[in-house]
């Protein structure tokens, strides 16, 4: 069964070590906690993706955060990129509620998957290239699994090279909000500006644009355009 492979994956994907840099940083930062949450025990570990296995969608971004997934222990939860993405997609109709604070908060995700190429939280979030492919094979493993799967919305340029990698786009258009590219095996990536505070306190990235592209690559996997 194809949730019981990405249940695998996943605890695979937690005990990963390939990384010397990314694995001194990621427990650094959990034995040195932010003031804010030094009540808090922190994952300090990679971070698998989440979402719905029967996924249309998939999310795919660029690294947890170091007081956010790293802390947290799931994509995308804990930070203000989680607060905007989250939000946004629960607009969408595509999750059940619209904060992600941690692991246990009761979040289910509906037709989505969310993900990452890079799975340990790199410092000033710039991984390396030899990084990235020591992780680029989860996310294809990742994806082949979800074999329903009709389009990857790549947030941030980093993602979006991702996953022209791996749908094999050979001409890939520059990247930009609203860019759609068709791929290989039906499948299309769609591209925003990455929800981070440097994109949305500057007014880079709006909640209307998140929503826009949202539904744009939600009627793209066949659902609803709303």
């Amino acid at each position: 069964m194809p949730t019981d492979e990405l249940h695998a994956l996943c605890h695979e994907v937690v005990a990963c070590r390939r990384c010397p840099r990314l694995v001194a940083w990621r427990e650094k930062v959990a034995a040195d906690r932010r003031a804010a949450y030094s009540g808090e025990e922190y994952w300090g570990k990679p971070i698998p993706g989440f979402g719905d296995p029967s996924a249309r969608l998939a999310v795919v971004g660029l690294a947890p955060a170091a007081h956010g997934g790293n802390r947290t222990g799931r994509v995308f939860t804990g930070d203000r990129s989680g607060d905007w993405l989250w939000a946004a997609l629960w607009r969408a109709g595509l999750a059940n509620q619209p904060q992600s604070v941690s692991r246990d908060d009761g979040l289910r995700a509906t037709g989505v998957w969310v993900t990452a190429p890079v799975r340990c939280a790199p410092p000033d979030n710039r991984p390396t290239p030899e990084e990235r492919d020591n992780c680029m094979p989860y996310l294809e493993r990742e994806l082949e699994l979800l074999a329903g799967l009709k389009v990857l919305l790549a947030l941030g340029g980093f993602a979006y090279q991702a996953c022209c990698r791996l749908l094999d786009v050979r001409r890939r258009p520059p990247f930009g909000h609203g860019v759609e590219v068709a791929a290989n095996l039906g499948r299309s990536i769609v591209c925003s500006y990455h929800p981070s505070q440097q994109n949305t306190f500057t007014g880079r990235l709006t909640e209307e644009m998140l929503d826009t592209v949202i539904g744009r690559a939600w009627a793209l996997a066949g659902g609803s355009d709303g």
